[in-house]
């Protein structure tokens, strides 16, 4: 199980690559194409957008599988241990939350947005949203699995912090 999730957090590496590198080419070509024929393109424009947004969107997954996304670690660390588990706790909440709040407003905006297309490349405007929804499910996927490691493993929140720490000084030993 842990060689499948490690493989799709390295595919969502892989597209966070990907979107980001035809988001360079994509504004640089335009802006090259403006500045010696003054004509862009409209539908380079669009795509860069798209690309963006998903790039920032998993972005906050990796983050937050990574563990770093803002937590107030310096105040953890200076707070007994029962209230670093509960603070700890309460942040997970927070973010589950946040993000069933963050999917059902994503999936009632592609519902509303089936039909509608965007001007210079038609692609489904619900594609925006789409990555709020993806996002919403993830991220809650993953403080759930924060607060289990918590609450049932009785992990501490300093080895919570440092899950990924750990794992990437092994890969990094299995390297070498």
């Amino acid at each position: 199980m842990k060689k499948i999730l490690d493989a799709l957090f390295r595919g969502i590496e892989i597209l966070i690559a990907f979107f980001l590198g035809v988001m360079i080419i994509l504004v640089f070509m335009n802006v090259v194409f403006r500045y010696l024929f003054n004509k862009g393109f409209a539908w380079s424009e669009e795509i860069a957008r798209l690309c963006f947004i998903y790039l920032v969107y998993l972005g906050a997954i990796g983050a937050m599988r990574d563990n770093q996304h803002l937590i107030i670690d310096s105040i953890l660390s200076r707070v007994p241990l029962i209230a670093q588990r509960i603070i700890y706790f309460l942040v997970q909440a927070g973010v589950i939350w946040i993000m069933f709040i963050l999917t059902q407003g994503s999936w009632m905006l592609m519902m509303q947005n089936l039909r509608d297309r965007w001007v210079a490349t038609h692609f489904p405007t619900f594609m925006v949203y789409t990555a709020g929804f993806i996002t919403g499910i993830a991220v809650g996927i993953i403080a759930l699995v924060n607060i289990f490691r918590l609450i049932v493993m009785k992990m501490q929140v300093a080895d919570l912090l440092k899950i990924r720490d750990a794992e990437a000084d092994q890969m990094q030993d299995s390297i070498q």
